[in-house]
């Protein structure tokens, strides 16, 4: 019988490359289905527990904030001992706070189960796509990230609809419950099937002092943000705002400073891999803060049900799902450029049509002229830009560092969209009581969606004039350094980086 193939040898069509793909996949769903999932169950949690805006908005936030804050550490631990054996962890972790998430008697202990959930996501976030890096041949590299940003899409998008279904039914409890059989398939699959890989350069001491500095001042900031509408510039939310800031500069100060920290200044030489970053805060600062706001204005505004809401975004999922591959393949056979400067501006344009949704009976008339066509230039921004996003990150980087690349990468998209969450409801002037109130809510939804466009814009401007597509002769000469995602040339010493 022939040898299992080691890791980096991996083929996509191979049996054990099926497998490495079902995995992550479900993995990663995981995650991204409660990320997105909760938002269109926020109503019914609201109206069952008898809480705010506030408490709504620590329902989404103390997910993403331990999240955010650890997911550097998780790919750390994933790269030193191994990226499958802390993706099981994660996996394993992650659904059992989201057994007590569904169970959970009142808004503290649901908000206290949600951050627990994210100490589960950080864990098996990057070990998702690390695996995926670090398993398959550098040929096959681009068509399996396509597959895992197109099904992992995928089961962002189809959050809202099975959400809807579960709340509309059995209760918003069951959108917690769903994890627990989702990780008992995962877990003997990974274990059996996926290959055990790790970086043989990881050691010294984990950088536990930056993990906590990180959180946090995510932590402060968000606070500050979430709380001033009720109370204003109190001394509370003021000292919140301050020590987070403060807790910030400490962070850089350690990170700088540490012979192994968590997130080392070294890796942000490279001027791609910097601005790439920058553009995924931007996307991912704005479909946060969409998802969050547009699920409630579905239901209290336009007057549906969970599960119309749900439904009424499905076209994103579907052209998630017969074009992310696809979409991968342009990244490698154009550049990054153009696609990351396309699907922004396109997605923005989607948020910008969700302005004609307004009150009125849910009928197919008004969905065919107002929601789908917001939804589907949504949903082809997001395909044109997501899968050369994601491997113009890994490929930026050496793949000895993946796991610390994908952290980083999916940290700045988690605290983009917490970010979002807690801020946009400040800026748009929406009161504590708002989603309870059509008019308010609607007259809040007209000004935060621009906002949401214009990140969008901001991160099309910065892809624009950062990312450069190296020439077609470097591509070809050194094609397996470059994650054959055509995405980028192979990571260059620093004085190169620079040029």
């Amino acid at each position: 019988m022939a040898a299992a193939p080691a890791p980096g040898e991996i083929r996509v069509a191979s049996s054990v490359g099926r497998w490495v793909v079902l995995t992550t996949v479900l993995g990663s769903s995981m995650a991204m289905l409660d990320s997105t999932v909760i938002n269109v169950a926020l109503p019914r949690i609201g109206e069952d527990l008898g809480t705010g805006m506030a408490a709504l908005q620590w329902t989404v936030n103390a997910y993403m904030l331990t999240l955010a804050g650890l997911i550097l550490l998780g790919g750390a631990l994933g790269d030193r001992y191994g990226r499958r054996r802390v993706f099981v962890v994660g996996v394993v972790w992650f659904a059992g706070a989201s057994l007590l998430c569904g169970i959970a008697p009142d808004a503290g202990v649901l908000v206290a189960a949600r951050a627990l959930q994210g100490v589960g996501g950080a864990l098996l976030t990057p070990g998702s796509l690390a695996l995926i890096q670090a398993s398959f041949h550098p040929d096959d590299r681009a068509r399996a990230v396509g597959l895992w940003s197109g099904f992992g899409g995928v089961g962002a998008a189809v959050g809202p609809f099975v959400g809807g279904w579960l709340v509309d039914g059995p209760g918003w409890r069951w959108v917690f419950l769903l994890n627990v059989p989702l990780a008992a398939l995962c877990v003997p699959v990974a274990l059996r099937h996926v290959p055990e890989s790790r970086d043989p350069a990881a050691h010294g001491r984990f950088d536990v002092l930056g993990a906590a500095l990180g959180a946090l001042a995510l932590a402060g900031v968000t606070y500050a943000l979430i709380e001033a509408p009720g109370r204003g510039a109190s001394p509370v939310v003021i000292g919140s705002a301050l020590g987070g800031l403060l807790l910030g500069a400490a962070f850089v100060a350690v990170e700088r400073r540490r012979a192994d920290p968590m997130l080392p200044p070294s890796v942000f030489r490279s001027r791609l891999f910097t601005s790439v970053n920058l553009v995924t805060f931007c996307v991912y600062a704005a479909l946060g803060g969409f998802f969050f706001l547009s699920a409630i204005q579905l239901q209290v505004v336009a007057g549906y049900s969970a599960l119309g809401a749900g439904t009424a975004l499905l076209p994103t999922t579907v052209l998630m799902l017969l074009f992310s591959a696809w979409s991968g393949e342009l990244g490698r056979r154009i550049g990054p450029r153009i696609p990351l400067t396309a699907g922004p501006l396109l997605a923005a344009a989607g948020m910008l049509l969700m302005l004609r949704v307004g009150p009125g009976s849910p009928s197919v008339g008004s969905y065919a002229g107002e929601v789908l066509p917001a939804v589907l230039v949504l949903g082809a921004g997001l395909v044109v830009v997501v899968a050369p996003l994601t491997a113009t990150v890994l490929a930026a980087v050496d793949a000895g560092r993946s796991g610390l690349a994908s952290g980083i990468n999916n940290a700045a998209a988690r605290a983009a969209g917490l970010l979002a969450v807690a801020a946009l409801p400040l800026l748009a002037g929406m009161g504590p009581e708002a989603y309870r109130d059509a008019d308010e809510f609607a007259a809040t939804f007209r000004r935060a969606m621009p906002m949401c466009a214009g990140l969008l814009v901001v991160g099309a401007v910065i892809a624009w004039w950062t990312v450069r597509t190296p020439p077609a002769a470097v591509r070809d000469e050194r094609p397996e350094c470059a994650v054959h995602c055509g995405a980028v040339a192979p990571p260059l010493e620093p004085e190169h980086r620079e040029r």
